[in-house]
């Protein structure tokens, strides 16, 4: 300790009477400490560059799972409109569907489908406490699809024509010739067993409903002739058609009513009482 605190009065002595000689040895000195300062703060250089790279990580990572998880969320709504788009698409066909039908229609939801071997049935949210009724038409945008086959107050239930127990009355729309069309059990075949080998129908003629029997109005699209098969040892001939419905894409269908039994989409208990003049217009 002595040695220092004379070293240093000695030093000081000689830089105020001469600082100028100290210069030399002072450049010297510090090539030589220079390294040993960089040696020294490198620990700490080291710990802050590693702690910044740490958090700079940290951050990052955070940020992409972020930026991965709103483009998750933007890819299932894109998805999302794609679908309401489509589902747009297709009541807008419905409606545009229902204004030419001239009939009163309803617009039902599907809910479930029960596709038995031979059992070809729909379940729809919409039933009796909307005025449906068994027996009433169900179509899509395209044609005919089936019949409410049972009415539950919150739900009905819909034979598909396919249904190897439907039958349903029609008529080739070139001609006119009238038969009927019975379900094979198979989603997109229709049979037509009661025409001899000598009928005037071909491949790619549409039926139509005839109107006969009462339940399906005349002039609805049912399907499309696909093939014609004579049987020489039998009297009636082989032919089948395809249904123009959309059996196995439809979300929404349509039933419907005749003109002449229009049925209010409401209980008449759930009506307010219309005023005289609500009446009249009703009337009107």
């Amino acid at each position: 300790m002595l040695v220092a605190v004379i070293a240093s009065v000695a030093l000081l002595v000689t830089e105020q009477r001469g600082g100028q000689r100290l210069d030399f040895l002072r450049a010297g000195l510090s090539l030589l400490i220079e390294p040993l300062k960089h040696l020294v703060d490198m620990p700490s250089a080291m710990v802050t560059q590693t702690t910044e790279s740490m958090s700079s990580y940290t951050v990052l990572k955070k940020d992409n799972e972020r930026l991965r998880e709103e483009q998750l969320i933007q890819q299932t709504r894109l998805l999302k409109l794609e679908a309401l788009e489509k589902e747009n698409i297709r009541l807008r066909a419905l409606l545009e569907n229902s204004f030419k039908l001239g009939e009163q229609v309803l617009i039902a939801e599907l809910l479930s489908i029960k596709m038995a071997p031979y059992e070809h049935i729909l379940v729809v949210n919409k039933g009796t406490r909307f005025g449906v009724h068994p027996q009433q038409p169900v179509l899509d945008a395209n044609g005919v699809v089936g019949q409410v086959f049972r009415a539950l107050p919150l739900s009905s239930e819909i034979m598909l024509i396919t249904d190897p127990n439907h039958a349903i009355p029609v008529q080739v729309n070139r001609n006119g010739l009238l038969t009927i069309a019975v379900g094979s059990g198979e989603l997109n075949r229709l049979l037509l067993p009661f025409l001899p080998s000598n009928a005037d129908i071909r491949p790619g003629d549409l039926l139509i409903t005839s109107g006969l029997g009462g339940t399906f109005p005349q002039g609805y699209p049912v399907a499309t002739v696909d093939e014609f098969t004579t049987q020489p040892n039998k009297a009636f001939a082989s032919i089948t058609a395809t249904p123009t419905a959309k059996l196995d894409r439809n979300r929404e269908l349509m039933i419907v009513w005749s003109k002449t039994m229009p049925v209010p989409l409401i209980n008449k208990s759930d009506a307010p009482e219309p005023t005289p003049s609500a009446t009249e217009q009703h009337h009107d």
